[in-house]
């Protein structure tokens, strides 16, 4: 792996069966994991603290259907680039906007 990248981005869970916590969203009967499994995750939004695992969900997610995935930030992205990424979702990305 490259070491020029992050510890915590190298470290990341790269599926539901790594990811630790959040049972509730990554056990073997939740909602989450059988939607996964019929291949129909809906529309969400992903709330809370820093920390939780929101990000690391969302690459889950993106990772498992290999969808195209675009995060943006509240705070450096604008009017402009959200409306390139919708443009974009006629592909049936994943987008995860802080």
């Amino acid at each position: 792996m490259n070491p020029s990248i992050p510890l915590a981005e190298r470290l990341r869970p790269q599926t539901l069966v790594d990811l630790v916590g959040q049972e509730h969203l990554s056990s073997q009967d939740s909602v989450l994991q059988k939607a996964i499994a019929k291949g129909k995750v809906p529309s969400m939004i992903l709330w809370g603290p820093p920390g939780v695992g929101k990000t690391t969900l969302a690459n889950i997610i993106a990772t498992t259907f290999k969808s195209d995935y675009y995060q943006l930030s509240a705070i450096s992205s604008g009017v402009k680039e959200l409306r390139e990424v919708i443009e974009e979702a006629k592909k049936k990305p994943v987008l995860f906007y802080l």
